[in-house]
């Protein structure tokens, strides 16, 4: 299916479709003609889930006639705009739009945007008795809703809720039209990023006891369903792992992370903080609740790093920021303590964190600064390349006279490599692995001789 005139083909019966629809509902409104069943005076086109990703839509999630109304309204600013003039209809008697109409114009976008308002318009014109039915497709637990196909914006405190703004996500828009599935991060405004790693369990150099704790998250990424499931024991455990990952930089908490996904075929996603916290009220909640339904979808691993960014301790409510702050906060607590996947969070201090979110946690796994051994299995797994240490370059020397941790040596490391290339060498002399410790050092105000 990756004809894209197959895809527009689709949508092209599914818009004529739509068009006559909402021809119908006005003349049927403004004659004043009773309700009908529109779903039997005009029935969707029948549509090949083996023709365009929008059949095979409607067939994978079980799409009737009301969800097939409302991805078009969603789709038609993008694809048609112009068929929505109607709506732009004025109220004679008031001299404004019709309120039961919904519907506001962007900032740019010079036709009508619809909201919930306009879909219910379409669905029932002005009869409460399936005004309920139009609320629920936007249920959390609604496949419109649950796999991010259509979001139903937020609105102000007060506000009727099919007010909200009526949007189809970027990643079914262009998936429709055009055949090709695009990852969410490709979308600049989604807040986290995929990491991954090419190094091994063999590469992450840690003391037994951590090696332990991360056994134990490991194992419940493997069996945790089945103990949920076939063990019957969903009654007594919560779904989901919590850990938070504390110790100074460079000691390994992303690493392992992107190990846990890796051993478990499970993709790892590093939020962007300064994405999904917002100074707009409301937008922070919004932002984290996109994050969370795709990683509940997906059984992604969450990966919070410098999470005391966002996740330390609460403020004392001083001002109205400070209040809504707190809110975001027990948002956050709610989202991670029902999220049934794996949330990891990194901290370089866990006083840091805010209790509230420990006591939640199945385990607080310590990345301590490695010792003088575990530094010379470091430095001898950095080495193991192409790249070799000078006759005058001692790594057990090294190891025992330099407290770095693994990032650091790495960057150390990177600074020589690059020494040795610009000389054409193979070789690091002991003197490039010295100044690259006096350039990481530097980083924290500290200074190494280079004797």
């Amino acid at each position: 299916m990756n004809d894209t005139k197959n895809h527009m083909a689709a949508l092209e019966r599914e818009l004529a479709w739509f068009t006559d629809l909402v021809d119908l509902q006005f003349r049927a409104y403004f004659e004043e003609a009773p309700p009908t069943q529109l779903e039997q005076v005009l029935a969707p086109p029948t549509q090949d889930p083996d023709a365009s990703n929008y059949g095979a839509l409607l067939e994978r999630h079980g799409l009737g006639y009301a969800e097939r109304v409302a991805i078009m309204l969603a789709l038609v600013p993008h694809l048609r705009p112009q068929l929505l003039d109607i709506f732009f209809t004025k109220n004679a008697h008031f001299d404004r739009p019709f309120t039961e109409f919904g519907g506001y114009q962007g900032k740019y976008h010079g036709g009508f945007l619809p909201t919930g308002e306009t879909l219910c318009f379409l669905l029932t014109r002005t009869h409460l008795d399936h005004r309920h039915e139009v609320a629920a497709l936007f249920g959390h637990q609604h496949p419109l809703i649950q796999y991010n196909i259509l979001e139903l914006g937020a609105v102000e405190s007060g506000e009727p809720r099919l007010s909200g703004p009526l949007c189809l996500s970027h990643e079914y828009l262009i998936h429709l039209t055009t055949g090709e599935k695009i990852a969410p991060e490709d979308d600049a405004m989604f807040p986290a990023v995929r990491i991954s790693t090419e190094l091994s369990w063999e590469d992450l150099v840690l003391e037994d006891f951590v090696r332990e704790e991360i056994d134990q998250i490991h194992l419940w990424l493997e069996k945790g369903q089945y103990l949920l499931e076939d063990m019957g024991l969903k009654k007594h455990l919560k779904p989901g792992y919590r850990s938070l990952f504390y110790g100074p930089p460079g000691t390994g908490k992303t690493l392992t992370a992107c190990l846990l996904g890796k051993a478990t075929d499970r993709e790892v996603y590093r939020i962007d903080l300064s994405m999904v916290v917002s100074k707009y009220i409301g937008e922070t909640e919004k932002n984290l609740k996109r994050v969370f339904d795709y990683a509940e979808q997906r059984e992604w691993i969450l990966f919070f790093d410098e999470a005391d960014a966002l996740f330390g301790k609460r403020t004392n409510t001083k001002s109205s920021n400070d209040r809504y702050a707190n809110q975001e906060v027990a948002y956050l607590l709610q989202r991670i303590e029902d999220f049934p996947g794996v949330v990891i969070l990194a901290s370089n201090l866990r006083s840091n964190m805010d209790e509230a979110f420990t006591r939640r946690f199945q385990s607080m796994v310590y990345f301590p600064m490695p010792t003088a051994e575990n530094r010379h299995e470091i430095w001898k797994g950095i080495f193991s390349g192409t790249m070799q240490p000078a006759e005058d370059l001692d790594l057990h020397q090294l190891a025992a006279e330099h407290e770095l941790a693994g990032g650091a040596a790495i960057n150390v490391f990177r600074y020589g490599a690059l020494r040795a290339a610009a000389r054409n060498e193979t070789v690091i002399h002991r003197d490039d692995i010295l100044t690259g410790i006096s350039r990481e050092l530097q980083k924290d105000g500290k200074t190494v001789a280079t004797r």
